[in-house]
């Protein structure tokens, strides 16, 4: 079964690097500019993985992640912090994200960690 996974960032350009590494990996995905977006997303469908980064204008990325776990409380998101910021990581983790990744992203942990939160490992 090839389930849905959600990247949510405010940078289309990495939207658009990131909409290449899922299609490389043959990964079914929607992408999402804001949180908002992304809420709208997950009323219309499920995903089994979040990928969210934490700075947004608007809502921030661990606002939205609370919102959409009150909605699917097993959903597994993984945070992205920039500025080698891993204070930011480790709130979101402390919040119930599944685990978090430094922009600019190490695209293999990435997919590693993709795969251990499709499986339910910690």
């Amino acid at each position: 079964m090839n389930r849905k996974i959600m990247m949510v960032d405010d940078e289309p350009e990495f939207l658009e690097t990131m909409s290449k590494f899922f299609i490389r990996r043959d990964i079914d995905f929607e992408m999402a500019g804001n949180c908002l977006e992304a809420l709208d997303l997950q009323a219309k469908g499920c995903f089994d993985v979040v990928i969210m980064d934490v700075s947004m204008p608007g809502m921030s990325g661990l606002e939205c992640m609370t919102e959409m776990k009150t909605v699917q409380p097993d959903l597994k998101v993984i945070v992205l912090t920039g500025h080698a910021s891993v204070s930011s990581g480790l709130i979101g983790m402390k919040q119930g994200a599944f685990d978090y990744c430094l922009k600019p992203v190490a695209f293999e942990e990435l997919f590693e960690k993709i795969l251990l939160a499709r499986q339910g490992h910690n």
